[in-house]
């Protein structure tokens, strides 16, 4: 790996070049990823992107005039010092706020790298060239400010962040809603069942760990394998599917844990006081991100847990 100190003039232009290239890349890839969601975004990327493939020709043409045709090819990760970009396939499901954030940073690194540049480069023109980039990439950053105030007006910020919060919602949210109501409520049954039939606490905790686990195992599948999320646009079956799992284990280990418990009436005391709060927390996401009202969120909760645990009892009272 070169130092960037040790590059000469013809070294540094092909560098320039190469980034210069990269970054139109990228921004047409955000762009191209971020257009059906986010359009008002897309074209922020859009012109950023034309903006850099015009100062990639600058480079060249003057590149030409001084070395010749041949461009040699200098990267970013041949030089030390430069900060490494995650690749486009790496950030996706593209996060608006973090790709913002990410143009920003190499839009600041390039002007660093010109500001560098000039300061060991001697040849008039070249430094001329450079000089007007150091502009050019100052005006780019003011660019996609004023074009954030212009395009991005209250409607499209306001389709944009409910665009986020559904992709939100889809592939986070409602996948592990799923796992908490299956956990916290399926679970009801076989645990008090044991409990009652028992009165054994150890051996209801291992009814509980088995039944939590049990179930996390299945629905973390079940999620994975009923959606692959290309046509619904919930993301990664595997993610889904981990929240899906981790969170029905969670729901069932929760009213589980407080048989370890050795006195069986005050164990079973802290598992119900668990599994009401186990079911107003259901409620309150319901009543958050899936548009219901709390009380008929709760309503419905506390009815359906209450219906399973009463199951639950009965069966191991018998």
């Amino acid at each position: 790996m070169r130092k960037f100190a040790d590059l000469d003039a013809r070294e540094i232009l092909a560098l320039a070049i190469s980034l210069e290239e990269e970054h139109s890349r990228i921004y047409a890839d955000y762009a191209a990823g971020l257009g059906e969601d986010y359009p008002a975004s897309a074209k922020i990327f859009t012109e950023m992107g034309q903006e850099e493939n015009d100062h990639r020709r600058w480079l060249i043409d003057l590149f030409r005039r001084k070395f010749g045709e041949h461009i040699p090819l200098i990267r970013r990760q041949d030089v030390s010092g430069f900060v490494r970009h995650d690749p486009i396939w790496f950030v996706r499901p593209l996060g608006i706020e973090k790709v913002r954030r990410q143009a920003e940073e190499i839009e600041l690194e390039t002007r660093n790298f010109y500001r560098a540049a000039i300061a060991q480069i001697s040849d008039a023109e070249v430094r001329k060239l450079i000089g007007d980039l150091i502009v050019a990439e100052d005006r780019h950053l003011g660019l996609a400010q004023h074009i954030s105030e212009v395009e991005l007006t209250s409607t499209a910020k306001s389709v944009e962040e409910q665009a986020a919060r559904r992709t939100f919602v889809l592939q986070y949210v409602q996948p592990g809603l799923t796992g908490l109501i299956d956990g916290s409520v399926s679970t009801l049954a076989p645990i008090f069942a044991a409990a009652f039939a028992t009165h054994n606490t150890w051996q209801t905790f291992l009814v509980g760990i088995a039944a939590s686990i049990g179930a996390g195992i299945s629905m973390a599948f079940a999620e994975a394998l009923a959606d692959d999320g290309n046509i619904s646009g919930r993301g990664s079956p595997w993610v889904r599917g981990g929240v899906t799992g981790l969170m029905t284990a969670l729901g069932g280990l929760g009213h589980t844990l407080p048989y370890l418990i050795p006195n069986f009436w005050t164990a079973t005391s802290v598992a119900i006081v668990v599994v009401f709060i186990e079911l107003w927390i259901i409620a309150f996401v319901r009543a958050r991100f899936m548009d219901t009202k709390f009380f008929r969120a709760a309503l419905e909760v506390v009815v359906g847990g209450l219906l399973v645990f009463a199951v639950g009892i009965l069966i191991g009272s018998a």
